[in-house]
């Protein structure tokens, strides 16, 4: 290989990997996406979050609220197994 070819090919991979950087930290944190398959909500709840009822967390994208997580309060937890504003199935 001569050296034009050669500096091509480093100069090549180093932009590959130069933009493969910046793909990465472009793409969401693993946690947010396992969040959202899993529990079906856009966002997690924010540090000190109070919502006054279900509605309101819905419309903030947060629900369902898992006990421990800020927002979470056993008044909205109607079975009470944990798991507040969980969405209503059957109907």
């Amino acid at each position: 290989m001569d050296k034009r070819a050669y500096y091509a090919a480093v100069a090549g991979a180093s932009f590959a990997t130069f933009a493969g950087v910046f793909w990465y930290e472009s793409l969401p944190p693993v946690s947010r996406v396992i969040d959202r398959l899993t529990t079906g909500r856009r966002t997690p709840p924010p540090p000190g979050a109070f919502y006054s009822g279900c509605d309101d967390a819905r419309a903030a994208g947060v629900a369902p609220l898992y006990r421990g997580e800020p927002g979470y309060a056993e008044r909205m937890d109607g079975d009470g197994d944990g798991i507040a504003c969980e969405p209503i199935r059957g109907n």
